[in-house]
């Protein structure tokens, strides 16, 4: 459906999506970077998860591993962000779609759905030439 501008919903809520998960990516990265940047533990090394693991590397391997991690994170949430706020200003679908698939790598449903609404909505974009 479209509203008296020619305009549908689709994309606004694929760009709202894409913000959304963005700005959870971006907290959850950060907060990750800042706990293994001031050397506070949010892991326990007698977590059974990887037996073997700690006798191999040691803890020392997950500090640079969580803060590779945060700081991946909270990049792919600042381009999700972005590309969110393409897709509401209905300006670049190239750059719409970047931020919705950065919004998806986390694997949630959110960011599918932002990929599956910007995706469908790509004839609602500004092309000038």
């Amino acid at each position: 459906m479209a509203d008296s501008n020619g305009r549908g919903g689709l994309l606004s809520a694929g760009g709202i999506l894409s913000i959304i998960t963005g700005a959870f990516e971006v907290i959850a990265g950060g907060l990750i970077a800042a706990l293994m940047t001031l050397s506070i533990p949010f892991w326990h090394p007698g977590f059974p998860v990887a037996p073997g693991f700690w006798d191999t590397f040691g803890i020392a391997a997950i500090p640079s591993w969580a803060l590779i991690l945060g700081i991946v994170l909270a990049v792919l949430g600042i381009i999700a962000i972005i590309g969110g706020i393409s897709a509401v200003g209905r300006k670049s679908f190239g750059l719409s779609l970047a931020g919705a698939i950065c919004a998806l790598l986390p694997f949630n449903i959110l960011g599918l759905l932002a990929v599956i609404f910007v995706s469908v909505a790509r004839r609602e974009f500004v092309t000038e030439f």
